[in-house]
């Protein structure tokens, strides 16, 4: 089976890599990236594992593929710098998924993801794709516009809320009722032999047991009666959220690592030390990586044995807050055919506007206008002046090449 990861010279390669390693499933693996000297950094630290190929040509690497990651980062990390840093010059939630840095992430990033899905649709029909790319539950829906129910969007931020609850629960196999969009999701019950267990947890003095319980605090989830995905800090502690730049830092961290200077290891440990640790401990217990979420749901579709996994994938009538079209974060059945949210509870009602809003600014900014742009920003929850959003908007479009048509 061939597996191509578009993207390829991304600094998270290597741990998909890893996790092949050893498996039957994929016997060659395509690296694709319009960045010949990173695709050849990245090369250089894979060893063993499926037979191995890279290449710039798109095409070329998307012939025969059984199944597609998608990872792309249009304008690299000094993009995600940029829009982290044009954000808070601005005095505004600079996260690059979340509020201004999420939508000049997504408007630089839409057009590329609707070429990549032509070039799929006609080279590789019949592949599977599964969606890493950020804004992930944006850029999922831009490419299911054409490939369907054949793209699937993947986080692995839901399981390691899921995973951190079990564990403070003391429980294994349990349902998670958990619901919303990408970085917009709330944990709503954790079901064991059908008895809901959260109510319990919320009610203990094991919330600063794991890293939810002390970022929101036992009282703000009481009053939730649920627990938010971590993304959710940004809205529920607006001012509270201007610290470092995570973009900025990266930057100069794998500057380091593709110059030479300083090997990939040490580099990723460095990374995940300190991934959404401002202000705050996080938890060593990690959710297992984007790329064992990949794993899982590449090997649930190609062998078609039955599992059950967090996606970003087509709403139908899950979510009542949202059209049947839009892409939805939710528990999926997955086998050969496919993922198929299952049902889940309907969220309160401060819950399903902030994330009708979300999905609201997310179908702006496919729009790809300058209005539509414009009043993407002026109507996200995080963005609170229509002056501060035409500012944004100019000042994003005039810092990158691929918003000129913003202007």
């Amino acid at each position: 089976m061939r597996l191509v990861i578009l993207g390829g010279g991304g600094f998270r390669v290597p741990l998909v890599h890893k996790a092949l390693v050893g498996g039957d499933l994929v016997d060659e693996l395509v690296l694709h990236d319009v960045d010949a000297d990173r695709l050849e950094a990245i090369r250089r630290v894979l060893v063993g594992g499926p037979r191995l190929r890279a290449t710039t040509d798109l095409d070329e690497a998307l012939r025969g593929a059984d199944f597609v990651f998608s990872a792309v980062r249009v304008g690299g990390l000094a993009g995600r710098a940029a829009d982290e840093g044009i954000a808070r010059a601005h005095g505004v939630v600079g996260q690059e998924t979340v509020g201004a840095g999420g939508i000049a992430y997504g408007l630089r990033t839409v057009p590329v993801a609707r070429r990549i899905a032509e070039r799929i649709a006609a080279v590789a029909p019949d592949a599977w794709v599964v969606n890493f790319t950020n804004p992930a539950g944006l850029i999922t829906e831009v490419m299911a516009e054409r490939l369907g129910e054949r793209v699937i969007g993947i986080c692995d931020s839901p399981v390691g809320l899921c995973n951190r609850v079990a564990k403070a629960l003391g429980v294994t196999g349990a349902e998670f009722d958990y619901a919303g969009l990408n970085h917009l999701g709330w944990l709503q019950a954790v079901r064991v032999d059908g008895r809901d267990l959260l109510p319990g947890l919320l009610a203990s003095d094991r919330l600063a047991g794991f890293e939810e319980g002390r970022l929101f605090g036992a009282e703000w989830l009481r009053a939730l009666g649920m627990v938010p995905n971590e993304y959710l800090h940004y809205y529920y502690s607006t001012r509270e959220s201007f610290g470092g730049e995570r973009g900025a830092f990266l930057l100069r961290q794998q500057e380091r690592f593709y110059a030479g200077e300083v090997d990939w290891e040490t580099t990723r440990l460095e990374r995940e030390s300190t991934y959404m640790a401002e202000g705050r401990e996080r938890d060593s217990v990690e959710g297992g990586g984007y790329e064992h979420v990949a794993l899982a749901l590449m090997n649930a579709l190609a062998r078609d044995e039955r599992t059950e996994l967090i996606l970003n994938v087509r709403n139908g009538s899950a979510l009542s807050a949202v059209d049947g079209d839009a892409i939805v974060e939710v528990p999926c059945a997955v086998d050969g055919r496919g993922a198929r949210p299952r049902p889940v509870s309907q969220l309160p009602d401060h819950a399903a506007g902030l994330v009708r809003s979300v999905k609201a600014v997310d179908r702006l900014v496919a729009e790809g206008t300058r209005a539509a742009a414009l009043k993407a920003f002026a109507l996200h929850p995080l963005v609170d002046s229509v002056a501060v959003a035409r500012d944004l908007l100019d000042a994003y479009a005039r810092r990158h090449p691929e918003l000129e048509h913003l202007r």
